[in-house]
């Protein structure tokens, strides 16, 4: 179970001492021979809107699936940013074939580097999915830890030209709740006000994950893709969104605020 590497994670959060210099975890962890539970995919569909039982796993699934390791290595001593507050930032996966819910799989996270960013420190984490000899999915994460830095700022990102708006979402105050509980992430920012709040959001905020994944259960990709977004602002729960796309753009905003941007793009095999 999660829980108890995440109460680790925030018990030793008040003594790391972040920063792009730090020392981290350089091996990798996995997971092999690992299977889906059904009932588990099925749940994660339902709360990202996918269609269930659809015979492949969601694009963005195996992130779930690798996700204990992840939090293993970040909730770790040797790991230099507190786990307590930390932020998915950005994302880019690369899908090369289907994954079947009944396949077997082998599943390795590991972190590739930190680096430093205008608002503190971010860690890059992979996440690599095998099956036999074949690497058929893996992501790069980046996650960030804030603090204090003497990094230059550097130019804030210019936001893109508005997309054509094709839906309006109105993500509930449990939304937070309900994808933790599918995808074991169970910071405190995504939970309640109250938890979140201690971390300077007025309200919870939405899973970066979850927001991805319901804007590619809306147009969905093709079997080999590479997808990136960037999480440029949190979604607070409730609340209202519109997701725009165009080509193979999609973004998610409520009024003028920019929350997500990303792309799909076929893979050339």
């Amino acid at each position: 179970m999660l829980l108890p590497v995440l109460l680790r994670g925030a018990l030793l959060s008040p003594f790391k001492r972040p920063g792009p210099d730090a020392g981290f975890p350089r091996g990798r962890l996995s997971l092999p021979g690992f299977r889906v539970d059904p009932a588990r995919l099925a749940a994660y569909e339902r709360v990202c809107g996918f269609p269930v039982d659809a015979g492949a796993l969601p694009v963005t699934y195996p992130h779930v699936l690798g996700f204990p390791l992840a939090m293993r290595i970040m909730a770790s001593r040797e790991f230099p940013l507190p786990l307590l507050g930390l932020v998915h930032t950005s994302v880019e996966v690369t899908r090369r074939e289907d994954l079947v819910p009944d396949g077997t799989y082998d599943i390795g996270v590991s972190i590739r580097e930190l680096v430093p960013h205008r608002r503190g420190t971010e860690a890059v984490v992979v996440t690599e999915v095998r099956a036999g000899n074949r690497t058929v999915w893996e992501s790069t994460s980046t996650y960030l830890a804030r603090h204090r830095t003497d990094a230059p700022a550097g130019a804030r990102p210019v936001d893109p030209r508005p997309l054509p708006v094709s839906a309006e979402w109105r993500p509930a105050g449990d939304v937070g709740r309900r994808y933790a509980a599918v995808s074991g992430d169970r910071n405190p920012i995504h939970l309640h006000a109250l938890t979140a709040r201690a971390f300077g959001f007025p309200r919870a905020i939405a899973h970066g994950m979850w927001t991805l994944a319901r804007c590619l259960a809306e147009q969905p990709a093709p079997v080999a893709v590479r997808v990136r977004a960037r999480f440029r602002a949190p979604v607070l729960l409730p609340g209202t969104v519109t997701y725009g796309a165009e080509g193979g753009l999609f973004e998610l905003r409520s009024g003028e605020r920019l929350h997500l941007t990303g792309e799909t793009r076929p893979l050339d095999r």
